[in-house]
């Protein structure tokens, strides 16, 4: 049997796999992998021009796809790019598969140039992360990796490639099966568990779904619609969870948390049973811990058992898969009486309806609601602040679009490098991303990606002049003390604001799309916004920038101050 290099065998493993895209990022400690990547054409190889963007590409593609992500990056400063986007995909359950140069064997730990101890570094926020120090061990870890990153609670794998490894020659065999001592991925569904659920169902007077992105990530979105029409129970989700049933569906009330609806918020805090399932019950969602669903008893199904009573102590906890858990459901429940309760949730919504403020100049809202009307079908992916929580409040999300976004982390610049990603891995469906001005320029060097790929994304620039989200913290609870959130603020009126003229907003969006090679348009009026997405919708091949002219008063409500419950909502101010 001939022998081959650690470098022939990983493409091999990557066309076993069935990888058809990689995102990487070349250097010395991979140029070898990377010239059997230009002899192979049975994967596209996209070369972002940042680390930091490729593997929020991967983590988009693989989030939009169902597939595995694969990133490929060099040694030191390569590998350390890495660090928050596998954070990102650690915290919402996304697979991916890094690989890593690294320096020679005999080099590592002595201070080589770009050497880095990578798995270290990573080891909290990664399933897996290993360091290959034997050829014959490459094949076996690959297989694993993959195995690992999409299997149980997905998640981000590392693995870290010394050079001489790589070069040594060995067999080229490539396993077909795995089976790794100590991670036996939970399966089935323990039924008798189950049924103590069901019952519970059955006796509730006021029975709530609370669906998080876990529904979403096992693929069960019509099955959960299923289950909710079938007992006739509302459903509130996580903002992670939106889209678990569609956002148009009567038993739909909204997303709950900081910046839940309002009648959502309530009908937590006084339902008698909440039956949630994916979700980590984070901070966010919770408010002040004593205080969350007070009255209820609480079932909780998710993937990972360190999940369950983590956070929220729980009555009855079933690990397993979301989809496998709601399958078995279907076969048991029957529908719930819960006429009169639907009728308290109606009155919260009448009272308080999730809308902003009529005024005569652009919002947010009619941003967003102009995209519900002229898109069927889309993937939205949005950046982290104020944009994000508009986005997750108004944008209708059906069985044909899909909202994808940094839940967990909160990480901005996510927005540009997640929409190309997503474009990347379903060509045919359009793309478009939200992001605020702070965002968009953290990774705006993708542009260039976006143009080269030809890639149509619409990406819309809320711009407010400001870190909206941070400044409507200050203005709530900071005392209007505006520190470091103004973007226009610079040596010209540094300690002289509101004394001198403000400077020139920087850059200007529209000029830098077309320096490279996309379009731009910048928005004023509400009158011009169905029009520019209009335009933009006519584009086969080239990204556009939509700029849209935001009021930095515009806020968003509801939301819980830091440390309140979730009847503690700030309404307006």
């Amino acid at each position: 049997m001939k022998k081959i290099s650690g470098n022939k065998l990983l493409v091999k493993a990557l066309r076993e796999e069935g990888v058809d895209t990689i995102f990487g990022y070349p250097g010395a400690c991979t140029i070898d992998i990377s010239d059997e990547l230009y002899k192979q054409d049975f994967t596209k190889v996209i070369l972002p021009r940042q680390e930091v963007a490729l593997v929020h590409e991967a983590d988009a593609y693989a989030r939009s796809t169902g597939r595995t992500g694969v990133c490929l990056v060099t040694s030191g400063p390569g590998a350390t790019n890495l660090v928050t986007g596998l954070a990102t995909a650690y915290y919402d359950s996304v697979p991916l598969v890094c690989f890593t140069g690294q320096v020679a064997r005999h080099l590592i730990g002595n201070d080589a140039f770009q050497e880095v101890d990578i798995v270290g570094i990573t080891r909290s926020i990664t399933k897996y992360g290993v360091v290959v120090k034997k050829r014959e061990d490459l094949g076996r870890i690959i297989k694993e990796a993959f195995y690992i990153a999409r299997t149980g609670r997905p998640g981000p794998v590392l693995i870290d490639l010394p050079k001489d490894v790589m070069a040594e020659l060995g067999s080229p065999e490539y396993p077909e099966s795995v089976n790794i001592r100590g991670y036996k991925p939970s399966t089935g569904v323990h039924i008798g568990q189950l049924k103590r659920a069901i019952k519970m169902l059955g006796k509730a007077k006021r029975p709530l779904f609370l669906a998080g992105g876990g529904v979403i990530i096992s693929g069960a979105r019509e099955e959960f619609t299923k289950l909710a029409e079938r007992t006739n129970v509302p459903v509130v989700t996580t903002v992670m969870g939106r889209g678990a049933i569609p956002t148009n569906h009567p038993l739909y009330i909204g997303n709950l948390g900081m910046h839940g609806a309002y009648a959502s918020n309530m009908a937590v805090s006084e339902c008698d049973l909440l039956f949630s399932i994916g979700t980590r019950f984070n901070d966010r969602i919770t408010g002040k811990l004593h205080s969350f669903a007070p009255k209820a008893q609480i079932v909780h199904i998710d993937i990972d058992t360190a999940a369950i009573s983590k956070n929220v102590q729980v009555d009855v906890p079933i690990v397993a898969d979301a989809r496998e858990a709601i399958e078995k459901l279907l076969e048991y429940v029957e529908s719930c009486d819960t006429e009169k309760w639907f009728g308290k949730i109606k009155g919260w919504r009448a009272d308080h309806p999730l809308v902003m403020k009529e005024k005569p100049v652009m919002t947010p809202q009619d941003v967003v609601e102009t995209i519900n009307r002229m898109f069927d079908e889309a993937i939205i992916v949005t950046d982290v602040g104020q944009h994000q929580m508009f986005t997750a409040q108004f944008a209708e999300i059906t069985e044909k679009k899909q909202l994808i976004m940094s839940g967990g982390l909160g990480t901005m610049g996510y927005g540009l490098p997640g929409a190309i990603g997503a474009k990347i891995g379903n060509p045919r469906k359009t793309v478009i991303s939200i992001s605020g001005d702070g965002g968009m320029q953290m990774n705006i060097q993708e542009l260039a990606t976006a143009v080269l790929e030809e890639l149509p994304i619409i990406s819309c620039v809320f711009n407010n002049n400001n870190l909206g989200m941070v400044r409507q913290w200050q203005k709530l609870f900071y005392g209007k003390r505006y520190s470091m959130t103004c973007l226009r603020s610079g040596a010209a009126c540094r300690g002289k604001c509101g004394e001198v003229p403000c400077p020139e907003y920087t850059p200007d969006f529209v000029k830098l799309a077309e320096s490279y090679g996309a379009k731009g348009i910048r928005i004023t009026k509400k009158e011009e916004i169905e029009p520019a997405f209009a335009e933009a919708m006519k584009s086969e091949k080239i990204p556009y920038i939509l700029e849209f002219d935001i009021d930095p008063e515009d806020l968003v409500y509801p939301m819980i101050k830091p440390g309140g419950t979730l009847e503690e909502m700030i309404m307006d101010c």
